[in-house]
């Protein structure tokens, strides 16, 4: 069985996917990139501020599931630019307190909507 999680504390979907979906025990949160949960606009400001924002919607999607980052057994991370990886990792880095989860991180040619960066996580959910 599934269960689709959803709240409007994060982006819309922009295609037929789901924010998250929890089976087994296990919590797959979509790719989150910097949109405005209220607004749908993408944040430009910068790597640092984009990259606050993804990690804001991670979290309020994690919220919903009844989670928080200490839940996250994996990530990935996906940058259009490597060179901002140290900028990224700071502020990824920030949300973890101890037990860091499994990752990768990978440059790409492009991202929906034109953003640099764009984070998908899996969660443990009992």
């Amino acid at each position: 069985m599934k269960t689709i999680i959803k709240t409007d504390k994060a982006p819309a979907p922009i295609g037929p996917y789901n924010q998250a979906v929890a089976a087994n025990g296990l919590l797959f949160v979509s790719g989150q990139i910097p949109a405005d949960p209220s607004t749908g606009d993408i944040v430009t400001t910068g790597i640092t501020d984009e990259a606050k924002l993804v990690m804001e919607n991670l979290k309020a999607i994690l919220t919903e599931a009844g989670l928080g980052f200490d839940a996250v057994v994996k990530s990935t991370i996906f940058l259009t630019d490597m060179q901002t990886f140290a900028q990224v990792n700071e502020v990824y880095g920030s949300y973890f307190s101890a037990d860091f989860p499994a990752r990768e991180t990978v440059q790409v040619a492009a991202l929906p909507k034109g953003v640099n960066v764009e984070i998908s996580v899996i969660a443990l959910k009992d």
